[in-house]
């Protein structure tokens, strides 16, 4: 890391994507931006060769991109003598590691077993936009800066979808479609999953953030540091969306389990009015089924009919009492 880094040698050309044999996704893509003094090379699943070739052209350690050879937990920031070193996530969750230093800025991402990665179009047309309004000179550290703008934008598109899935689900719960519990309880653990991912993304960025902003990194400055202030206060807005987020998975999640505990009264309602109707007509068939000698009722020419027609009154008295309490 403490060799004289010389003018790199800037790749022009991308790579020709190759498709390997261990998944659909193996291919590697290089490409390089310039704008005036500042060099931005995008590397897309990068073989261990590419990677050393790059330690080389740019100067840098043997080891110096260990970190881009296997996926980081969470946000992180590394500083050294001469670059900085940092790990972000998309709004998909795509890992970008991004290595800054004077003069050039390194993105290096790839693609995760869905088969996503994050875009940098969007970001390359605004970066590139910004160079032609000026004299075309951007620092390192200002491509950084919306880079990270770009990924902390991502994040409200996220939220918007999953505020939306959810949605979908508190209309399930409250209608009467035919959703399974099962199904409406696994779409909402779902939600909660994506967002308990997303919120370990977006939360210890805010310290990533606020080491930039307090200049620990020599090369993030002015205009970069404006840049920084703004997508800061999106990162905490992003925050506090997510957390509200996350209480609404909760109380959706203690709706449904109060409609689920409606519906089970309900049926135990209806069960015990109709089991009330079925005794008392079971009550008088029991009464002079006993077959005593001395029932004066078994000898009457009117006692079985009798019979029936109490059975059938007070079982249509007790259904006109259960249906006024609204029990059927």
């Amino acid at each position: 890391m403490g060799r004289q880094r010389s003018a790199p040698s800037v790749i022009r050309e991308a790579r020709t994507p190759v498709f390997g044999t261990n998944h659909a996704y193996d291919r590697s893509v290089i490409t390089t931006h310039t704008f005036g003094p500042t060099t931005w090379a995008d590397v897309v699943d990068p073989t261990a060769d590419e990677l050393d070739a790059l330690d080389a052209q740019y100067g840098l350690g043997d080891r110096t991109f260990d970190e881009a050879r296997r996926r980081s937990a969470r946000p992180t920031l590394q500083r050294f003598d001469d670059h900085a070193y940092m790990v972000a996530f998309s709004g998909s969750l795509a890992e970008i590691d991004m290595y800054l230093g004077d003069g050039w800025f390194i993105t290096v991402r790839r693609h995760d077993e869905h088969g996503r990665e994050w875009n940098s179009g969007t970001v390359l047309e605004r970066i590139t936009r910004l160079a032609g309004h000026g004299s075309g000179d951007l620092p390192s550290g200002m491509v950084m800066a919306m880079v990270i703008e770009e990924l902390v934008d991502g994040y409200f598109d996220s939220t918007d979808a999953l505020e939306d899935q959810l949605e979908a689900i508190e209309d399930h719960i409250f209608s009467d479609a035919p959703e399974t519990e099962r199904h409406v309880q696994a779409e909402l653990f779902e939600v909660r999953r994506e967002l308990l991912k997303l919120r370990r993304a977006v939360v210890p960025l805010r310290d990533v953030i606020s080491a930039l902003l307090r200049k620990e990194v020599q090369w993030v400055d002015g205009e970069a540091l404006v840049v920084l202030r703004d997508t800061f206060d999106k990162l905490l807005r992003a925050v506090d969306i997510v957390d509200e987020l996350r209480e609404l998975v909760g109380n959706a999640v203690d709706a449904h389990l109060a409609v689920m505990s409606n519906q089970m009264n309900a049926v135990m309602k209806q069960l015990t009015a109709w089991g009330s109707i079925v005794f008392g007509a079971t009550l008088i068939a029991g009464i002079y089924g006993m077959n005593f000698r001395h029932m004066p009722e078994l000898d009457w020419r009117v006692g079985y009919p009798m019979a029936l027609g109490m059975m059938a009154l007070m079982s249509f008295v007790l259904f006109r009492v259960f249906r006024r309490r609204d029990w059927l």
